[in-house]
């Protein structure tokens, strides 16, 4: 199985291939003075706030996945995500037609299947960011996935959310940008935080830094961003924020930092990180409280690959579903700062094992839809 940390030795065999799939689903202007991102009034709400209902996807792709026995563990571990969160509040279920039946019988009977295709399980990056204005209208900001800079097959993820829309009849307004929605954290009251690794990268966007920044501002309808340097082709996100920090609420981030002898690249990232949040400020020009919390060393999966991030946690309707990785000690610590950052929701954690070995977690396989009414 090529986990999301081993593409890399498969990527230079593949570049062409992957090149040839690289087709955009909506125009991507090249010139700084293209207009691109929501309409005025529209945002993109805080995670926290109230749902209409959850979209995940069905993993098949067999270049992804050849295993075949590990896709039916993925696939079981996607089904029980997606069950435990529709007791909480509606999860639609993407995938092809041909995949109804067997997944059904995975499925809780709450979770809807709707026929679009899919490639992979990582609705976060490649399904619709959603849009609101506050008075019941809802749309989609049009951030382009491209396989994470045209790393892995996406034939059907990359129209995903294009076919969601549709399906919806909503309206798509393109940011300008290729990249993933779980390569930026938002408070949903104007600020964003991202790695640089992951957007101010040639393989997503031919384009500086301060117009990336003004296109992805545009696309949440944000104004203060917050840059650290992420890592780039160590990983195939190329470094997503999503796995090291979550904004809790506006002004109160997360962060998981690594114990003090981890000296690879990721761990000095993450410190970066740490001491770049710790002096940086929001959109109301306070400084950000952050709470830390640590990383598991016993895990139940020993590969180096693994991904092993309690912050990769999602916030549904009265619940928060969180990773644990066998490490009682810190599995505990996670479930207990969570339910005192989160005291009005319930905290439910689950073995997501075969996630974590393909590179991801339970906010990598979700992507609300947030309540208009």
């Amino acid at each position: 199985m090529l986990t999301r940390r081993q593409f890399l030795k498969q990527t230079s065999a593949n570049a062409a291939v992957f090149a040839a799939l690289a087709t955009g689903l909506w125009p991507m202007p090249s010139n700084a003075t293209a207009p691109h991102g929501l309409p005025d009034g529209y945002f993109v709400p805080a995670e926290e706030d109230p749902h209409e209902r959850t979209f995940m996807q069905w993993p098949v792709n067999r270049t992804v996945h050849p295993d075949r026995w590990f896709l039916a563990d993925l696939q079981k571990t996607i089904a029980n995500v997606a069950n435990t969160i529709a007791e909480f509040e509606p999860v639609v279920m993407l995938m092809a037609e041909n995949q109804r039946a067997a997944a059904r019988r995975l499925l809780s009977g709450k979770v809807e299947i709707w026929d679009v295709p899919t490639d992979d399980l990582w609705c976060r990056d490649s399904g619709p960011l959603f849009a609101v204005d506050g008075n019941g209208g809802l749309v989609v900001s049009g951030i382009q996935f491209n396989g994470w800079g045209n790393k892995q097959v996406h034939d059907n993820d990359g129209l995903v959310a294009k076919r969601v829309a549709e399906r919806m009849g909503l309206k798509i307004y393109p940011s300008g940008l290729k990249g993933e929605p779980g390569g930026a954290e938002w408070d949903g009251a104007g600020t964003l935080m991202a790695q640089e690794s992951c957007w101010v990268n040639p393989n997503r966007n031919d384009l500086g830094r301060p117009e990336i920044e003004a296109r992805l501002l545009a696309a949440y309808g944000a104004d203060t961003m917050i840059w650290a340097p992420g890592v780039r082709g160590l990983d195939i996100t190329d470094d997503h924020i999503d796995a090291l920090a979550r904004f809790v609420r506006p002004g109160t981030v997360l962060i998981q930092v690594p114990y003090p002898d981890d000296d690879d690249a990721f761990s000095v990232s993450a410190r970066k990180t740490l001491s770049i949040l710790q002096q940086a400020t929001d959109a109301s020009g306070q400084p950000l409280e952050i709470v830390e919390i640590a990383s598991p060393t016993r895990t139940r999966v020993r590969s180096e690959d693994f991904v092993s991030s309690y912050v990769n946690y999602y916030v549904c309707n009265g619940a928060v579903i969180c990773a644990q990785f066998g490490d009682s000690d810190t599995d505990t610590e996670a479930v207990e700062a969570l339910a005192r950052l989160y005291p009005d929701r319930e905290i439910v954690s689950l073995n997501i094992d075969p996630i974590g070995e393909t590179g991801g977690g339970i906010h990598c396989a979700t992507q609300q839809q947030p309540a208009t009414a």
